[in-house]
């Protein structure tokens, strides 16, 4: 990608987008082309082509994505799998139609199988059934996948696909029922110290191991892999570290200085036992991440803190 190459970044205003748009910014690219979902509906294949005609991006990164924790996954399924599938089919149809030069799908690490040995590899890709509360959201990007492998095989077209773990970081979704696990735990923990609360519940048994990467490290690996990475074969993103949801939770209590107790609701669902991705194809193309979890979640927190005179429920 040359400096002044003209980029869309799909989903800007999301926290992955987002963040790819501040690490090219920071590289030096001048010709970034974004649309908020009020000027573009991206389930709109008429408006996505007329989009894609005016503007010719030369590159695509696909991070527009309807996305939640398990309760938003288990209870808009048909929204989940409906806005996927609509996004990312008439993004990558356009790109191929309109001549872009690379485009880059993110999916999810909820595309591997519930029990698929761990490490989760790029080859046990449907080898097995899905986690049960995001199946909608996992089949809606392995479409997403197969859509990418599809054009390259019958049309030529450099479309790469990239699988991140957990993320977190600015730009997060702290919605009180909707977001994912860190996010949530970081409200919940600040809430509770705030109005003085003995004890925050935790939803689950505490013992679901889960990975996290920082979304600016994310961004960093995209760019990193735009550029460098050309095959048809997905690649995973993720730090290779896990930890379980209880750990996790006294890590936040940590950041956040609360002083109560933790208790585990076991009546909640624990969601897929473990989710570790193996990223020995990442680190051998070169790249790894540079912000371990302390750090990010301190970061998390000092920019939800900036954000929390707002109303919570809205961001």
């Amino acid at each position: 990608m040359k400096l002044n190459d003209k980029i869309y970044v799909a989903g800007h205003r999301g926290m992955v987008g987002g963040a790819i748009c501040r690490r090219l910014d920071a590289l030096g690219y001048t010709n970034i082309v974004t649309r908020s979902s009020s000027e573009l509906d991206l389930r709109n294949q008429a408006a996505v082509n007329e989009f894609f005609e005016t503007e010719r991006p030369a590159y695509v990164f696909l991070a527009a994505a309807k996305v939640g924790g398990i309760h938003a996954n288990n209870t808009y399924r048909a929204e989940f799998i409906y806005d996927n599938l609509m996004m990312e089919a008439n993004i990558i149809y356009a790109a191929w139609k309109y001549g872009v030069t690379k485009l880059m799908f993110l999916g999810s690490s909820c595309i591997y199988p519930r029990l698929a040995a761990q490490p989760l590899r790029e080859d046990s890709l449907l080898t097995g059934p899905l986690e049960a509360t995001n199946e909608p959201y996992a089949i809606a990007k392995i479409a997403g996948i197969k859509m990418c492998e599809s054009f390259r095989d019958q049309y030529g077209c450099n479309f790469i696909s990239v699988m991140p773990t957990n993320l977190y970081g600015i730009g997060d979704n702290y919605h009180p029922e909707n977001s994912h696990v860190l996010p949530a735990l970081i409200r919940k923990f600040h809430e509770a110290k705030a109005e003085g609360k003995p004890s925050v519940t935790v939803w689950g048994t505490g013992t679901p191991k889960r990975e996290f990467l920082y979304a600016d490290d994310l961004a960093d690996a995209c760019v990193f892999l735009m550029m460098h990475y050309d095959e048809k074969e997905l690649v995973n993103i993720g730090t290779g570290e896990d930890l379980s949801i209880k750990e996790l939770a006294e890590l936040v209590k940590e950041v956040t200085h609360y002083e109560g107790e933790i208790v585990f609701d076991s009546s909640k669902p624990d969601g897929t036992p473990r989710k570790l991705m193996d990223v020995s194809k990442l680190h051998s193309l070169g790249w790894k991440h540079t912000t371990n979890l302390p750090k990010g979640v301190a970061l998390a927190y000092a920019h939800f803190l900036k954000k929390a005179h707002f109303p919570l429920a809205t961001f």
